[in-house]
């Protein structure tokens, strides 16, 4: 059991995403699933919590082809001023959810913040879900929408030499997956990899996941059910594109900007996974954000999510990841005045 040394606005914020949580995920029904990745929720709450930025953001809505269908891709844009030349880097994010969650108006919120803050181009992808589709089915979504980004980076202005893929919790499972895919497939360059408190080994044998096993924003009794609910058959855990971490060959692979929680689950995943990185020779580093659980990127109200959009936005802005810290917050407060980087 861990012990948690909680802020008041953190407090708070886990008492309001309560209100919007589908419960015990190991009880709900297939049709309280859908209904919740359905779900509108409730206005003021959902603004309260998410703080979706709309003014001066684009959105526009596209099909992306797959193996046997077609998914959903959700672009969001800045509006740029005419005078201010150049290409946007663009991110392509795979969202949280265990698999098998995926309620796009959420993702909506977070990517619409990340892109007013980043002033990146952003990419939400749609991916299918399980338990109806399982491994690998949602990570070859996952690449085949890269692919298909990748092939429009003219189309949308954006520099295909700064097109980054970018998760949380699962979907940093995804696109630290993606990036394997990209290099074992000679598939096209990937900028660097921003994985958010990722999942990076299925076994769930490390001692963060014993510490937080009660963390309130991801049990193990949770990922457990994510775990068992994504894989075809128990051998599935174990391969490197399941479990990253598991992979013998680590190099090779884009630079790594890892982000986790104090108090999170997947610490250790993230921790151990850019070591792996790191002694391969990829450029990898994880910065852990005192004070936050899992899932802390999704509230833009929260310290920690400030401190962690300066790093990406200091990583895809083409610092080297070895010179990117969490900053002070007289750090912070010079980096406000510039206009590129905008705190809500």
């Amino acid at each position: 059991m861990g012990e948690y040394v909680l802020d008041s606005t953190m407090k708070t914020i886990l008492k309001k995403r309560h209100k919007l949580s589908i419960g015990d995920i190991t009880e709900a029904t297939p049709e309280a699933i859908d209904a919740y990745n359905r779900s509108e929720f409730k206005q003021s709450i959902f603004k309260q919590l998410y703080r979706p930025k709309t003014e001066n953001i684009l959105s526009r809505t596209f099909i992306i082809p797959v193996t046997e269908g077609a998914i959903t891709g959700y672009l969001f844009e800045k509006v740029k001023d005419k005078s201010i030349a150049g290409q946007n880097s663009l991110i392509i994010f795979f969202h949280d959810g265990g698999w098998i969650l995926g309620n796009m108006r959420k993702c909506a919120a977070v990517c619409s913040n990340i892109c007013n803050t980043t002033g990146a181009t952003v990419l939400a992808v749609d991916y299918r879900l399980a338990p109806q589709f399982k491994f690998p089915t949602p990570l070859e979504d996952c690449y085949s929408a890269f692919l298909w980004a990748a092939q429009g980076a003219r189309y949308w202005k954006v520099d295909p030499d700064k097109i980054y893929v970018m998760g949380n919790c699962v979907g940093g499972n995804l696109a630290a997956s993606v990036c394997r895919l990209a290099r074992d497939r000679k598939g096209p360059k990937i900028a660097g990899q921003i994985l958010l408190s990722p999942v990076t080994d299925g076994r769930m044998r490390t001692a963060s996941h014993e510490e937080f096993s009660d963390c309130p924003t991801l049990s193990s009794k949770s990922m457990k059910f994510f775990i068992q609910s994504y894989s075809r058959e128990p051998k599935d855990i174990l391969d490197p594109l399941f479990s990253p971490l598991l992979a013998k060959d680590h190099s090779r692979l884009p630079s790594a900007l890892i982000l986790c929680g104090e108090y999170d689950p997947l610490r250790d995943d993230s921790n151990l996974y850019a070591d792996a990185l790191a002694s391969a020779d990829t450029p990898a580093k994880c910065l852990m954000v005192k004070g936050m659980f899992h899932s802390f990127i999704d509230f833009p109200k929260l310290e920690g999510w400030k401190d962690s959009m300066y790093a990406v936005s200091t990583f895809i802005g083409g610092r080297a990841v070895s010179g990117i810290e969490i900053l002070t917050k007289d750090e912070r407060k010079r980096l406000e005045r510039r206009p590129q980087l905008v705190v809500q």
